[in-house]
């Protein structure tokens, strides 16, 4: 079914992607280390044997700017950087190891950035090896890296698959040349084929292409083009996402912006993406994700065991996953914290034998039950919603929630919610509607406005 003009202008407006909740910006940043040192263990205890650990470790070097992105990187083409790096690295996980009553198994490990495969092979095989010599391994654990194709070698692939990786995803953005020149991030077709061959070739089972659109230059046929060069290489899973416009915060995206699309054209290549993806036999997991449908990712939501954390929809079912290196984020389903982003200062900190946490929220019971609904609803399109929940609404919440119903986009009876799949295309506006924190601080501003 295709949504109407009205309804896509209706409800064109920014939302969370709802990878925490609270989000990011609303963390009240009261945790300390002690505290946190005994939420950690808190929830090895409760979870770590019988589900295992996830983690993510964020490798922040790159050797040449990419325009668009807005993740934590150091530009850089020194290679004196490395070594460093890792070292502090397995020091931060030393310090988890300790919190541990046992050996912990791991239900997964990734590797992001930044550019992972800015590291040699061999360093990778130190990192990886070292943590994997403290910890055991669950049956059904999940390795995956990201991997920049023009740098991904054959040697990179086979020596993170000999350490039982699995996955890659590769971020393609877009294949149009204009749009690489202004994004600063020329890679040929042929290289994203060799990185993605090389990868089959030595047993990979799952390879994923980030795709983004509203990005400088693009236009419906530019998109059309990538999509079906695409559809010719087949990766296993897509994400498809939304071009994040913030100038003051990365400058270097301030190069490109005269050439950005329109809302309503960035609107339209959302669309013609999601309907390509759709006609080219991809069925949607949820927020910007895409998947086969013989994928474990479909799968998993086809069986109401999908999940999602700081890496996104995943079929783990961890509920700790630990953070490490500059500025990456640990979710422990007690609490969050996000490391130093700045990395010497990361590295300095850890190599005193000190936790680098720049912010961190502690979950409240109440936190902890809204989180359930926001995740039910992204992972199930639907969530049973408790009365006492209802009752904390707002005025404005119930009254956009009933115009979201009036518009087809969900449907509510008695405390149940779920979502059609027009909705699935405002599934973040719809979450937004959940989120008491969100509600509160929007209320404050409004108050603030009318007091000055």
């Amino acid at each position: 079914m295709m949504l109407s003009p009205e309804i896509l202008q209706k409800y064109n407006s920014p939302a969370p992607r709802y990878t925490s909740y609270p989000t990011v910006p609303l963390w009240e940043n009261t945790l300390q280390s002690e505290s946190w040192e005994d939420l950690v263990k808190k929830a090895f205890q409760h979870f770590g044997m019988e589900e295992g650990i996830s983690i993510y470790i964020h490798l922040p070097f790159c050797e040449s700017l990419c325009t668009y992105c807005g993740c934590n990187k150091r530009i850089t083409r020194n290679m004196d950087v490395k070594a460093p790096y890792i070292e502090a690295l397995l020091t931060e996980w030393k310090k988890y190891i300790e919190l541990f009553d046992e050996k912990p198994k791991i239900a997964g490990i990734h590797l992001g950035g930044g550019t992972p495969t800015f590291f040699d092979p061999a360093n990778l095989h130190d990192l990886i090896s070292s943590i994997l010599k403290d910890s055991e391994q669950m049956p059904n654990v999940e390795f995956s890296f990201e991997g920049h194709p023009n740098n991904t070698t054959f040697a990179h692939l086979k020596t993170l698959n000999d350490l039982g990786f699995d996955r890659v995803s590769y971020g393609i953005q877009d294949f149009d040349e204009q749009v690489q020149t202004a994004i600063h991030r020329i890679q040929p077709f042929e290289k994203v084929k060799y990185a993605t061959d090389s990868a089959r070739i030595l047993g990979y089972t799952s390879i994923n292409y980030d795709l983004i659109y509203g990005l400088p230059h693009q236009t419906l046929e530019s998109l059309t083009d990538t999509f079906r060069k695409v559809q010719s290489l087949r990766p296993d899973r897509i994400a498809f996402y939304s071009y994040a416009h913030l100038p003051s915060a990365f400058p270097s995206q301030r190069s490109f912006e005269k050439f950005l699309p329109t809302e309503k054209e960035k609107r339209a290549l959302y669309e013609t993406g999601k309907a390509l993806l759709l006609e080219m036999g991809y069925e949607e997991v949820g927020m910007d994700h895409f998947a086969l449908p013989n994928d474990p990712l479909y799968i998993a939501k086809l069986d109401g065991n999908l999940h999602r954390n700081f890496m996104g929809y995943t079929t783990l079912p961890s509920k700790i996953l630990i953070g490490l290196g500059a500025s990456s984020i640990s979710d422990i389903y007690y609490a969050y914290a996000q490391n130093e982003k700045v990395i010497e200062k990361y590295q300095s900190e850890v190599l005193k034998d000190n936790w680098t946490i720049q912010k961190g929220h502690e979950l409240s019971d109440l936190d902890i039950q809204v989180r359930g609904i926001i995740l039910d609803l992204i992972c199930k399109q639907q969530a049973e919603i408790p009365i006492e929940i209802w009752e904390e609404f707002t005025e404005t919440q119930i009254w956009n929630l009933k115009e979201m119903e009036w518009d087809g986009l969900i449907s509510i009876e008695t405390t149940n919610l779920s979502m059609s799949d027009e909705g699935m295309s405002f599934i973040r506006n719809i979450c937004a509607q959940i989120d008491l924190r969100l509600a509160a601080n929007q209320s404050k501003k409004e108050l603030f406005s009318k007091t000055i």
